[in-house]
């Protein structure tokens, strides 16, 4: 049995080229039976390895003896430890998810941030074939596309699941040949979380109908995945023809979506990534069938529709900052900024012909000045005209989209507009011919404030 999940354990690796015999990966081991008989499995194949373990401190003395025995296992032969422990429960409440998808949210990005700065090309976690079918069977009866039913992959960005194609038998009976410590969590064995009740009362059933079932489900996942390939390559082509990003931003042409003749199917598969599901599709129909303003919220984005166009922007974003700048140096401080300092006007000197850059008279300016997000009542002077003109009649001319406005920062001195940052500079601080000195300001596509 060694010699057989040790060769089945190489060859998965190999077929699925999970990574090289150069590369260094970071195992996540909780202490469990899967975690430590994929140590021990790493060990035995003489990859470079890491350990890495989370302390969600949430079963009191038992989280701490997980920790000691993980910490145990990598110094005696001889392999890097890391670990961190986490005030779970608080992060739960703060963020207002379940205690497992906190527990789920803190560690891969710890591990990912272990991963960075230790060196490491792929962190390991320790799926087993049992864990994917109860994925699987777990999406089913939440509801879910094809992806759901296609089960865990093999590899996911820097993820990789080398016991996937391993059953819990066989991990436990490679696990007392071998006598590999590991250490039980009894909450494993309480039926009122839903993957204990899929692990302890439904597959039992599903198992006495077909006596073959893990095999029959991991069949289907397979086939699954395959179709799940051919429709992301037509989903990922329809996103480049109906959608642009920018930024965080991303922009799809209702009249082009409409073409399509879209039913639920592809409505869901084409923006279940920004949250959409199965039951609120048909919500999302009715945006794209609305007037312009009419939105929706996910859980994770809020979909926005500005006449013919639908915005999907995150959701808890960062709110807007006001900058101080106290000197052109403090500009340079700012994200989105590219350049700014202070340029002396020759006889030669041409203004850009861009509106990223933005020339002001050094002279009409007084600092400190600010950088802001535009409010109700701003107004300015928009170059080129002696009127001054509400912000919001401004990007209502120029059809702003709801996003647009949100996004829209401008400098102020002492109070007054200079510019809308990246869009359009005010009258009374252009460069005429008795200007000597410019503050030249270029932004990039975004500033972020």
């Amino acid at each position: 049995m060694d010699f057989t999940l040790f060769e089945e354990f190489r060859s998965f690796i190999i077929e699925n080229n999970l990574f090289g015999s150069d590369k260094r990966v970071l195992l996540a081991v909780s202490g469990g039976i899967d975690s430590m008989v994929m140590s021990h499995l790493f060990l035995k194949l003489g990859t470079k390895i890491g350990i890495a373990h989370c302390n969600f401190c949430l079963r009191d003395g038992e989280s701490d003896k997980d920790e000691e025995l993980v910490k145990s296992y990598s110094d005696k032969n001889g392999v890097p430890f890391y670990t961190r422990r986490f005030n779970t429960k608080e992060y739960s409440k703060k963020n207002g998810i379940s205690v497992q998808m906190a527990a789920r949210e803190l560690r891969y990005s710890w591990f990912e941030n272990v991963r960075i700065e230790n060196g490491f090309d792929f962190i390991a976690v320790a799926h087993n074939l049992n864990d994917n079918i109860e994925t699987l069977l777990i999406n089913l009866i939440r509801g879910t596309g094809i992806t759901g039913l296609s089960g865990m992959r093999p590899v996911s960005g820097k993820i990789i699941r080398p016991l996937l194609f391993a059953s819990r038998r066989k991990i436990e009976d490679y696990c007392n040949e071998n006598r590999v410590p590991f250490r039980e969590d009894r909450s494993n064995a309480e039926t009122r979380y839903t993957r204990n009740k899929m692990r302890h009362l439904i597959l039992p059933l599903l198992k006495e109908i077909n006596p073959s079932i893990e095999e029959t489900l991991t069949e289907t996942a397979n086939k699954l995945a395959g179709i799940d390939e051919i429709v992301s390559d037509y989903i990922n082509g329809i996103l480049k023809q109906l959608s642009v990003k920018k930024g965080e931003t991303i922009i799809f042409n209702i009249e082009k979506l409409n073409d399509l003749k879209p039913g639920k199917a592809l409505i869901f598969e084409l923006f279940s990534p920004f949250g959409i599901t199965g039951a609120t599709s048909g919500d999302l129909i009715k945006v794209l069938g609305g007037n312009s303003g009419k939105q929706i919220f996910t859980r994770t984005h809020r979909m926005i529709r500005s006449r013919n166009d639908l915005i999907i922007a995150p959701i808890g974003a960062k709110k807007h900052e006001n900058y101080r700048i106290n000197s052109p140096e403090d500009l340079l401080l700012i994200p989105g900024i590219v350049s700014a300092g202070i340029v002396t006007r020759e006889l030669d000197f041409k203004l850009p012909d861009n509106q990223k850059i933005a020339c002001i008279d050094f002279e009409k300016v007084k600092f400190p000045l600010m950088i802001r997000a535009w409010e109700s009542g701003d107004y300015f002077f928009p170059l080129g005209m002696n009127s001054k003109k509400k912000l919001s009649d401004y990007f209502i001319d120029r059809k702003y989209s709801l996003a647009d406005k949100e996004k829209a920062l401008v400098l102020e001195s002492e109070n007054n507009i200079v510019w809308i940052i990246g869009e359009r500079l005010d009258e009374r601080f252009k460069v005429t011919g008795s200007t000597s000195s410019i503050l030249q300001i270029e932004t990039g596509d975004r500033v972020n404030c």
